[in-house]
Parts: C-alpha cells; sequence; structure tokens
C-alpha cells in the first residue's frame, strides 16, 4: 500500500486539495477581513472616546464660571502687601499706608528645672477677650467659645500640660522652651488668632484651693486686671494687638494681617509697615485669564472635532477614508456638538452668542478666536460673558440670589414670589438684666441650641455692661455647642436677647432653666422658634429651607435654589436660569460618554459582531477541516486506483508480450 498520495500514480493530491482548499475558504477570508474592519472602528471609537472625555475635563473648569470673573489686584510694592480680587470686585485704585501689623499674643511661665517637672491638678479655663487701655477690666470675646481643660495627676507635669492644652484644640498653641538657664524650662502660650480681641485670659481652679497664687496649677492663671502672683501669673511675651492701616485716608482696623472685607471683593495680605510712604493697589479686569479660558475652550473643541473629523474624512476615490466614514455615531456626535454652539444662550444678559465674544466657525469647521472682539466685550460686558459658558441665574432683585440647581431645572424665565422671610429663633428677655452674677446663686443657665442641650456656667463677676455680660454669655453658649450650633447676643435698654445663628425651622435659642434664668432674663422670658422662608417660584409653591427657596418637583424650575436675603413679601421680579455653551456641552458628553451612552452603545455593539464573526469563523474552520479530510480521502483512494490500474497495466503488458507470435518473440 502507498504511503504518500501521488507516489505510485503520479496524481499530485497535495496540490489539487490545496487549490480546491483555497477556494473553499474564500469564506473565511472574508469573515476575517470583516472582522478587521470592525477591529479598527472599535480602535477609532476608542479615540473618540478619549479625545470626548479630554474635551470634557476641560469643560469642567470652563463650566464654573470662575475663569471668566477673573480680576487682578497689583501692589505698587510687593514687599508691604500682596493682594487678590474676586469676582465681586470693582476695578479702580486705592492709596494704602500699613502703620501696625497685627500678631498674636504670648505668654510664658517662670521657668521649671525639667520638662517632667509636676506643676499641679485642676482645671484650666481659657477665655478670649479684650482688656482695657489701663487693664482694669476685661470683655469677653463673643465669637470666640470658652473652652476647659482638666488637669489630673496623668497629665501635671510640665510637658503634660503641654500636650493637654494641644489635645483640647482651645485656640491656644503650648510648646516648652528652654532659655538656658538651670530652671530654664517655661511653657509659652500661644494664641492661635491674632487681634486685640483674642488677648487670654486663663482662669485657674486649683486642686490645692488656691486659684490665684503662683503655687501649683495657679501659676498658670493670667488676669492682668490682678496683681503679680494674685491671678496675673503668666508674664506677656507679646500683647495681641490689631493691624492698622490707612485706604484713601480711612483708617482701618483687622484683628488679622489677611485683611478680607475693607475693599469689596479683595483680599490684602499685610507684610510689613510703610509709614509715610502709601502704595498703590489697582484692580482691573483680567483680560488675559479671560482670554486664556477662551481659548481653551476654542482649543478644547478643535481638539476634539479635529479627532472625529480625521476618523470620518473622505478623502477622494482611490485615497484613503477615514474608518468611521459614514458611522451615524461619529456623523451624530459630530453635528449635535456644532448644534449646540451655533444656538444662542438667553442668559437674561446683552450677550447670547459666541459670535457676540469674538468666537466663530470657519470654513474648515474649526472654531477661531477674534481677540479684538473678545477685549471689546470684556470692556463692555465684562459680567455677561461667565454665563455664556456656565449655567447661571440672574435676577432681577438685589436681595434674590441664585445659588443652585440640579439637572432637571430647566432653562427659562420664572416669576418669583416671597409670602414668608426666614427667621431665626430666639429668646428675648422680659426685663434688663442683673449684672452681678453669684457662684451658686444666678450663674447657671439650661439651653436648647438647634436641638442640642447644654447648661453653661458663667464666671461670677459684676460686669460693666451689658454688652459685657451678653459676650460671656455668648461665649459661654458657643463653647458648650461647638460646631453642633452657635446663637448671637445682643442688648437693648439693658435686656438681653439671645438669637441662633441658624435661620429656618431647625433654628432654635431657647432658655429653658437655670439659676440664673428669672435675674438674667427676667420672669417671663418669650421663646421664639425660627421659620423657614416660603413662596412661589414659576407659579408653583417652593420648598424652604431656611433662607432658601427651591423650585418644586415636576417643575420647570425644579431644584433651582434662590437665596433670599430679605426685602419686602409679595412678588419678587424674575430669575432667568440658563445653560451656557461649556455646561450644556458637559451635560451632552454626559449622555455619549456614559455607561448608557451612544459611544457605549456603538461600541458594545462592535464588540458583539466581533464575538459573532469569531463564532462562525470557528464554525467555518471545523467545517473546511472536515471538508478538507474528505478531499483526502477521495483523492487517496483514487490515488490508490490509478496506481491498482497501473499495475494491472503493466502486467498484462508483460503477460501479452510473453505470448507466442508476440512481435518481441
Amino acid at each position: 500500500m502507498l504511503s504518500s498520495p501521488g507516489i505510485g500514480s503520479g496524481l499530485d493530491v497535495n496540490g489539487i486539495v490545496s487549490q480546491l482548499m483555497a477556494a473553499e475558504r474564500q469564506p473565511l477570508t472574508a469573515l476575517i477581513k470583516q472582522e478587521a474592519v470592525y477591529t479598527q472602528k472599535l480602535s477609532a471609537f476608542g479615540q473618540v472616546r478619549g479625545a470626548l472625555a479630554s474635551f470634557q475635563g476641560a469643560l469642567q473648569d470652563l463650566g464654573s464660571g470662575s475663569k471668566f470673573q477673573a480680576l487682578s489686584a497689583t501692589a505698587s510694592d510687593a514687599t508691604v502687601l500682596s493682594a487678590s480680587a474676586s469676582g465681586t470686585a470693582t476695578p479702580g485704585s486705592y492709596q494704602i499706608e500699613v502703620s501696625q501689623l497685627a500678631q498674636q499674643q504670648k505668654l510664658a511661665s517662670s521657668g521649671y528645672a525639667t520638662t517632667d517637672a509636676v506643676v499641679g491638678s485642676g482645671t484650666l479655663t481659657i477665655q478670649f477677650g479684650t482688656y482695657d487701655s489701663g487693664l482694669n477690666s476685661f470683655t469677653a470675646n463673643a465669637d470666640k467659645a470658652t473652652k476647659s481643660i482638666a488637669i489630673d495627676p496623668a497629665n501635671n507635669t510640665l510637658s503634660g500640660i503641654r500636650d493637654a492644652i494641644n489635645a483640647a484644640n482651645a485656640g491656644v498653641t503650648a510648646t516648652i522652651v528652654n532659655d538656658g538657664s538651670t530652671a530654664g524650662n517655661r511653657l509659652v502660650l500661644t494664641s492661635a488668632d491674632s487681634g486685640a480681641a483674642n488677648s487670654l485670659k486663663i482662669s485657674v481652679t486649683d486642686d490645692d484651693g488656691n486659684g490665684l497664687d503662683g503655687s501649683g496649677l495657679s501659676a498658670l492663671a493670667y488676669n492682668p486686671t490682678a496683681a503679680a502672683g494674685s491671678g496675673k501669673n503668666l508674664g506677656q511675651v507679646a500683647a495681641a494687638q490689631d493691624a492698622l492701616l490707612k485706604i484713601d485716608g480711612i483708617a482701618v482696623k483687622q484683628s488679622t494681617n489677611t485683611v478680607k472685607n475693607a475693599i469689596d471683593g479683595v483680599t490684602l495680605n499685610l507684610v510689613q509697615t510703610n509709614v509715610g510712604k502709601a502704595l498703590t493697589l489697582t484692580v482691573s479686569r483680567d483680560i488675559k485669564t479671560v482670554t486664556d479660558a477662551v481659548q481653551a475652550f476654542v482649543n478644547a473643541y478643535n481638539n476634539a472635532n479635529g479627532t472625529l473629523k480625521k476618523l470620518t474624512a473622505f478623502n477622494g476615490p482611490g485615497a484613503q477614508n477615514g474608518i468611521l466614514l459614514g458611522d451615524s455615531t461619529a456623523r451624530t456626535i459630530q453635528t449635535q456638538m456644532r448644534g449646540l454652539l451655533n444656538t444662542s444662550v438667553d442668559s437674561g444678559g446683552a450677550l447670547t452668542t459666541l459670535s457676540q465674544i469674538g468666537v466663530s466657525f470657519g470654513s474648515d469647521g474649526t472654531l477661531s478666536l477674534d481677540s479684538a472682539k473678545l477685549n471689546t466685550a470684556i470692556n463692555t460686558n465684562f459680567d455677561g460673558i461667565a454665563a455664556l459658558f456656565a449655567k447661571a441665574g440672574k435676577t432681577t432683585d438685589s436681595l434674590v440670589s441664585y445659588s443652585a440647581s440640579t439637572s432637571k431645572t430647566q432653562p427659562g424665565s420664572y416669576a418669583v414670589s416671597v409670602s414668608q422671610l426666614a427667621t431665626r429663633g430666639t429668646t428675648q428677655g422680659s426685663q434688663a438684666a442683673s449684672l452681678t452674677v453669684t457662684a451658686g446663686v444666678n450663674d447657671q443657665l439650661n439651653l436648647t441650641v438647634d436641638g442640642q442641650i447644654v447648661s453653661v456656667t458663667l464666671a461670677a463677676a459684676t460686669y460693666a455692661s451689658a454688652d459685657a455680660l451678653a459676650a460671656e454669655i455668648q461665649s459661654k453658649v458657643n463653647g458648650a455647642t461647638g460646631a453642633s450650633g452657635s446663637v448671637l447676643l445682643s442688648q437693648t435698654g439693658g435686656v438681653l436677647r439671645i438669637t441662633s445663628a441658624r435661620y429656618g425651622s431647625a433654628s432654635q435659642a431657647a432658655v429653658t432653666g437655670g439659676n440664673g434664668l428669672a435675674s438674667l432674663l427676667g420672669a417671663a422670658p418669650v421663646i421664639t422658634g425660627g421659620t423657614d422662608v416660603a413662596g412661589i417660584i414659576n407659579g408653583v409653591a417652593a420648598t424652604g429651607s431656611g433662607k432658601t427657596l427651591t423650585g418644586a418637583a415636576g417643575n420647570a424650575s425644579e431644584g433651582l435654589g434662590l437665596f433670599i436675603a430679605g426685602g419686602a413679601l409679595g412678588a419678587r421680579g424674575t430669575v432667568t436660569f440658563s445653560h451656557g455653551y461649556a455646561f450644556q456641552l458637559g451635560q451632552y458628553l454626559d449622555t455619549v460618554l456614559g455607561n448608557d451612552g451612544s459611544l457605549k452603545a456603538r461600541t458594545n455593539g462592535i464588540d458583539s459582531s466581533i464575538k459573532s464573526l469569531d463564532q462562525r469563523q470557528a464554525q467555518l474552520e471545523a467545517r473546511l477541516t472536515q471538508i478538507e479530510k474528505r478531499y483526502r480521502a477521495q483523492f487517496t483512494a483514487l490515488d490508490s486506483m490509478i496506481s491498482s490500474m497501473n499495475s494491472t497495466s503493466t502486467f498484462l503488458t508483460q503477460q501479452l508480450a510473453s505470448l507466442p507470435g508476440s512481435s518481441q518473440n
């Protein structure tokens, strides 16, 4: 039997089968080519996704609007101060002279031999406030909470007290400084905040029974209205003082060297004094930042559109075209992005189109910027540029301001009406407060502040004024509530009024008891809870929370937040809410790039097609294997038959040749 096809017959079985299989493989070759095209499209859509994601990233910064409200503040002498300006600042120039820098108060103890030396046990009570010029009286800083720190035998050493003070977050930093002497370890206390109103008063409840002498924990007492060794036991290293300056000749005093509210929208950072040498501060529109922001928008669009244009390009007959030529998804993205930029924005202002600020399409579909036209818009309608790019709300009432919106808030102009203003919870005294507070007699108040129940003990003293007493109460209450709530104290004719700092129905400042209630607030104080603002937006009752009105669910104004600062009840004008170009494009790209977006659906479809082609190829490969086996079996059999017939022919030829009468014989 022949082991190799064709050897016996001369038939080229391998060649015949190869040619037949080449014909059979043509459908498989077509599938492979088709899959290669799909793979190229998948890669191309990866490029599209990357380009659009980069575009979206650029839009997030531009869509906030802050880039388009930039102003600069420049000092003629940067060694004296630096400055920055926000969008609320007004361009102009100012003459500034700094005569004194603010500083923090520093106090130091007497020396101890080691940092492990025992000082004493008890309680340290830290208050902030102001001393009069003669150091005869102390008025608590109503905006600073009083803090008490327990010192027990576990932390009654010099280093232990330092650590306890630092851990208490009491607005004071404690360090130990060694002055080089035999008993040179001194505890130094530094107020965290500068300013005269942040002067320290440290009261001590000493476990040895005397909180004023210099023995034990009372060595850390500090009250400059007292005598040394009788409550004034720490020494002052640096006095608390305010920053003093003049702006256009007007005297300004600030507790910090960062001056934020002297010029509207401008922050000054004081570095040194310049007495007699006033500098010039110039506040101007930051044209470069705005121009760069608009140019960044143009560049970001052109980069994304350039990728789409290249991938969908028709380069002519016989040329290599873009792999996504004719693809409906890519074409739709191009069309819709351009359509958004060609649609005007109704922001309630004079600027409604990009062409008004010099941004326009060229014949090749790219955006370009006319800087001269942009500069004109900056000089004539600076505030309107931000609304062209970001989502914005413009109100006709100065006491109504746009504060928030959601993805459900629709652009439009909505009427606003207010039926109730927000109020704060209060307790109003019914008679003038006693200025003498006696320990255990009238020194305690129990309160509910914004839902939190607190009890405070006031310092026993005869207060110089109702204002001083109010500051003491406010400091103690706010120290007890911490971050959970705070109150404001005021007085009229000696009658105290306690008011929650919060607005709305959750606002409470109710004095509910304590031995000082009648003495400090009278026999019949009036307690009133806070109320939320109420009103209508776009003809539908809005939801009130504190001072904020929010558009109702299901309405076009849904999620539109308006801050009602005050004003009259009734109609309050309109608010025009708009989606700027950067914001609109950002939202559109969310729908394109999201998990349910058109790009994901398209690539999922391509993935599905590739998987289907892979399955068809596998099936066809299996079928071709069987076909090749059949062809080989058939042609091997033919080969054997021909070989056998050849053998028979040779045999017969030999036999015939041996017969009598053969020509050979």
